[in-house]
């Protein structure tokens, strides 16, 4: 059974908690919780062995993202044992569960509008389930696994599978309005592909094959001749790249002359372009093994009188690396970090500070000044999800099946007696 240990960095002892401060509304990269009490950052509130071991069939990894209702203070997340959970949030209930007919290694969306969750399964398929209940609303099949975050907008929800297509569809009945396959590239691939991004009515995906392209987010016609990085990767380096891939779900970031859409080629490096035409703005060409691209930002505040500045970061995440952080507006490396062996996930904001997941590793606590280590948690089997956040609370699916609570926060000056009930979460 998969179990919270120690590690280099820390200690979280499944046997006692620290009690918490709460996080400050002010918190932010200059002045985060954990400024004058580094370490014991990471606190975990539960432990949920999710994943039934009877249903798994023996994919190694969990590699879904939780989804966060704040408001119905609820958590979904997929597994390896075929299954999409709906869970309490403060205490783990478990609620429902969904059953597929294969892994479910996606990032489910959440419509608190409608008060539904759309997600993908290995199965190939689609679905739309009622949030209160996991019934089945329509299941659409696309005949590849489906994974990556779906986008919904203007009645129409659109979502990627494993197959170089894109699906555009109608989000009450599950009609298809569009399809996009672009043939996979001859010779090895990395696992993994690109999600959609929409912007100003167009949709952007990149492809196996090294290209990036743009739709129009109604018709799905091309607005794009496909931009290949691939040949821009060849183009720098004098070689052919052995991969071509661009897995990541593009970025859209804004600039200072406009805004850009940002691609991740796994050998190619980081390319921006030009939202309307593709044209290159800029590119990073150093940076190799790119498997997620996301834009932070933290507006410019005031704390006790002084006045902290504004902090606009392109946070890569790779597997070959470490982690990097490089200036919107030219692609220039802000900072690096080398991180433990294996990949990492997408980075995600938390209480001033970035979280993420290490696939070999577990889960831990960067700084987005410098990248440097705040807090960790070493997993046994490691966690190759990317963990989801809210407030000062964090939720991470390990490798092994579990579910871990965290609450993000600087410990407070003395230890309390374990609580014999679970406490509420904050941030909900």
């Amino acid at each position: 059974m998969p179990r919270v240990a120690g590690c280099a960095w820390v200690l979280l002892a499944l046997s006692g908690l620290l009690g918490c401060e709460g996080i400050r509304n002010d918190a932010g990269a200059d002045h985060p919780v954990w400024k004058h009490r580094a370490g014991w950052v990471m606190q975990l509130e539960y432990r949920l062995e999710l994943a039934a071991p009877s249903r798994k069939t023996g994919e190694p990894y969990e590699r879904g993202e939780p989804e966060i209702d704040g408001r119905g203070r609820r958590v979904f997340v997929g597994s390896a044992d075929g299954g999409l959970y709906a869970l309490s949030a403060p205490e783990g209930d478990p609620l429902w569960r969904f059953q597929t007919l294969s892994f479910v290694q996606s990032a489910p969306l959440y419509d608190h509008r409608e008060n539904v969750l759309y997600f993908g399964s290995h199965d190939g398929a689609f679905y739309k389930v009622h949030a209160d209940s996991g019934e089945l609303i329509w299941r659409l099949s696309t005949q590849a696994e489906v994974a990556r975050r779906p986008i919904l907008s203007g009645g129409v929800v659109y979502f990627a599978n494993a197959n170089d297509t894109i699906v555009a569809a109608d989000a009450s009945t599950g009609q298809l309005r569009w399809t996009y396959h672009r043939t996979p590239a001859m010779g090895m691939e990395i696992a993994g592909y690109s999600g959609p991004a929409l912007y100003n009515g167009l949709a952007y995906m990149g492809f196996s094959d090294g290209t990036a392209m743009a739709f129009d987010a109604i018709s799905g016609e091309e607005r794009w001749q496909p931009v290949d990085l691939a040949a821009e990767a060849e183009e720098v380096t004098g070689d052919i790249p052995q991969y071509l891939d661009v897995d990541t779900t593009p970025e859209i970031i804004p600039l200072k002359s406009g805004s850009a859409v940002v691609f991740g080629s796994y050998v190619g490096g980081v390319f921006a372009l030009e939202p309307k035409v593709g044209t290159i703005m800029w590119s990073n060409t150093n940076i190799t093994g790119v498997s997620d691209v996301t834009y932070y930002e933290q507006p410019a505040y005031e704390y006790r009188g002084i006045k902290r500045p504004a902090r606009r970061l392109l946070l890569v995440a790779t597997g070959t690396s470490g982690m990097w952080a490089l200036d919107p507006e030219d692609g220039s490396v802000k900072w690096q970090r080398d991180l433990p062996a294996g990949g990492v996930s997408r980075p995600v904001p938390v209480a001033g500070a970035l979280l993420m997941n290490a696939s070999q590793q577990g889960t831990y606590l960067l700084s987005p000044i410098d990248g440097s280590l705040i807090d960790g948690i070493h997993v046994e089997d490691g966690a190759s999800g990317t963990p989801a956040a809210l407030g000062s609370q964090a939720f991470v699916m390990t490798n092994g099946g579990a579910l871990l609570a965290l609450r993000i926060a600087a410990p407070s000056s003395r230890i309390e007696t374990p609580p014999s009930v679970h406490r509420p979460l904050e941030g909900f």
